[in-house]
């Protein structure tokens, strides 16, 4: 699946337009993507990409990155076999969409 345009506080996937965060996994999107520190990712608030184990995992950090990942984060991914990626929101999107032939997933923080 491919991300078919970015801008502040909008994604279009699918034909879709979705206004808030979310998370795409091979054909499927979890909209409305919470994290429980708000702008810091922990390992909990990826749950559903861990159980679909992907090969990659692009993180749009924001528009500006205001998103942190922290270390501790990196390497819960990492040990489970999960490369990992993080950029603002835009580079990220086409990273994630230049990626084929691998399992991806994307999560996207589309605001700040």
């Amino acid at each position: 699946m491919l991300i078919e345009s970015y801008a502040f506080g909008r994604m279009t996937v699918g034909g879709e337009l979705y206004t808030a965060d979310l998370i795409i996994i091979g054909e499927e999107i979890f909209p409305n993507w919470w994290r429980q520190e708000g702008h810091s990712l922990c390992p909990e608030d990826l749950k559903v990409v861990v159980e679909r184990k992907p090969e990659i995992l692009v993180i749009g950090t924001g528009a500006y990155g205001a998103m942190d990942v922290p270390y501790e984060t990196e390497r819960f991914l990492e040990e489970q076999g999960i490369e990992v990626i993080w950029k603002p929101t835009a580079e990220a999107v086409e990273i994630f969409n230049s990626i084929s032939g691998r399992k991806k997933a994307g999560a996207f923080h589309l605001t700040c």
